[in-house]
């Protein structure tokens, strides 16, 4: 069971390197840390972790996009291609590779993502829903990154991890959540129970 997660700015300017052709800011890498379910009403959530913090991003994400994001980490075999195994064979067959991917805004409880692509030396940048970026990224293992606006707008920090984070250096001071921008994650963080998938941090 998680504890109540508290916003917390971000931990460093060395953990955010600098973005891609049409960002101006910065982005920080994240890993698939599980894959929870609400036990309320039994939606699914993405749980992003950053690879040097105990901060977390949580992301609403429906059923088949859970299972899309599972299946690969999980290794289950499949006797077909299913769609982001077709997409990942058609931007190879196009001759163009998947570098990394980032969720790049957070607008009404909504977030954005773009796929980054390197096509003869040139990025092409391709908006996507953040499930599709994520689903992709691990079956292509390329890394996902999250806009350091976003993890400083929805990033949250759960007490058990901030308290072993905190040991052997002064705890930074907490900042209250917004309640009026993640009121939809206020919903469901105190019911995510269920741990669909829970692989190794390292594991994308």
């Amino acid at each position: 069971m998680l504890d109540v997660a508290t916003k917390r700015p971000r931990t460093g300017e060395q953990d955010a390197v600098p973005w891609g052709p049409k960002g101006d800011g910065t982005v920080i890498e994240v890993v698939v840390e599980s894959i929870r379910v609400n036990m309320a009403n039994y939606k699914r959530v993405v749980m992003l972790k950053e690879k040097s913090s105990n901060r977390y991003l949580p992301i609403w994400i429906g059923h088949f996009e859970a299972d899309a994001i599972a299946i690969p980490m999980q290794k289950v075999p499949v006797s077909r291609p299913l769609t982001h195994d077709l997409l990942r064979a058609a931007i190879g067959a196009l001759g163009a590779r998947l570098e990394r991917v980032a969720i790049t805004n957070l607008e009404d409880e909504t977030f954005y993502a773009v796929l980054i692509l390197n096509r003869d030396g040139k990025n092409l940048e391709v908006d996507a829903r953040p499930s599709d970026a994520i689903a992709l990224a691990i079956r292509a293992e390329v890394p996902i990154y999250v806009e350091d606006k976003v993890l400083d707008t929805a990033g949250m920090v759960f007490e058990g991890d901030e308290e072993r984070e905190g040991e052997g250096r002064q705890r930074e001071e907490a900042t209250p959540l917004d309640e009026g921008k993640l009121s939809i994650f206020k919903q469901f963080i105190d019911t995510l129970d269920i741990d669909l998938d829970r692989p190794g941090e390292g594991k994308q």
